[in-house]
């Protein structure tokens, strides 16, 4: 099969096809979670008429588990020190630890608020951290606003804020939802199309399935493509007779 003229020959239409791909994958299934999360801080701002926000949300990855700020309004999140947090640190840990709303009249009093140097930059001082739980148990992240002047959030501002935790956890739950089912038909659509790129490379070139995965994954190794984008590739620089059936 001249395999070396073949897979680079094949390799250089697969960066070829990867450029018309990146249009398609342009909206990354991260940045469908981070427009919610940056949706929820703008309506959270826009109800309390409190501007300073942020959202932190649990890491599954890690082991034991960690928060993480994932995006915030009206504080620049470069000026936060402390990025990722134990479950037992800090203000927010204690809020996502307990799952019950905390109220800090100073922060540059409090001990527990690891962020003194953000605050005194940013000019905050009073703080509400409320937790974000779906259906009373499932604990996603927190939730927090922050106040330039000290301030006593009465007990209808906690109310407030607990409801917009609630539904920004139906928001987030519903998200991530969608987010795995995405990746699912994409694992699913990915198989689909090794095998008709299979399927192609065993009629056109008159070799065993075991030769074709082979050559494909050749192919991607050399390109440090993704099988998926190779098998693409192949699909449209290789396509069979109109009379053909890609599983004949």
């Amino acid at each position: 099969m001249e395999n070396d003229s073949e897979v680079e020959a094949m390799c250089v239409m697969a960066n070829q096809v990867q450029d018309i791909i990146k249009i398609s994958e342009a909206m990354t299934y991260e940045k469908y979670i981070d427009d919610v999360l940056n949706l929820i801080v703008t309506v959270t701002a826009t109800i309390t008429q409190i501007t300073t926000c942020s959202l932190w949300l649990i890491d599954k990855r890690e082991n034991p588990l960690t928060i993480r700020l994932k995006t915030s309004r009206g504080i620049d999140t470069d000026l936060f020190y402390h990025k990722s947090l134990a479950l037992n640190q800090g203000v927010v840990g204690m809020v996502a630890t307990y799952k019950k709303p905390l109220i800090i009249a100073d922060v540059l009093k409090d001990r527990q608020f690891k962020e003194k140097d953000m605050a005194r930059r940013s000019g905050i001082v009073s703080m509400l951290g409320v937790p974000i739980v779906y259906k009373n148990d499932k604990l996603l992240g927190v939730l927090n606003c922050f106040t330039t002047k000290p301030h006593e959030f009465s007990k209808t501002e906690v109310n407030l804020m607990s409801n917009l935790a609630d539904q920004a956890a139906i928001s987030i739950f519903n998200t991530e939802l969608m987010v795995r089912a995405e990746l699912a038909k994409e694992e699913l659509n990915t198989h689909d199309l090794l095998m008709r790129a299979n399927n192609v490379l065993m009629q056109q070139r008159k070799i065993a399935a075991d030769e074709a995965s082979d050559w494909i994954q050749q192919c991607s190794d050399a390109s440090c493509m993704s099988l998926r984008h190779v098998a693409e590739a192949i699909l449209l620089t290789c396509p069979l007779p109109h009379n053909t059936s890609y599983f004949s």
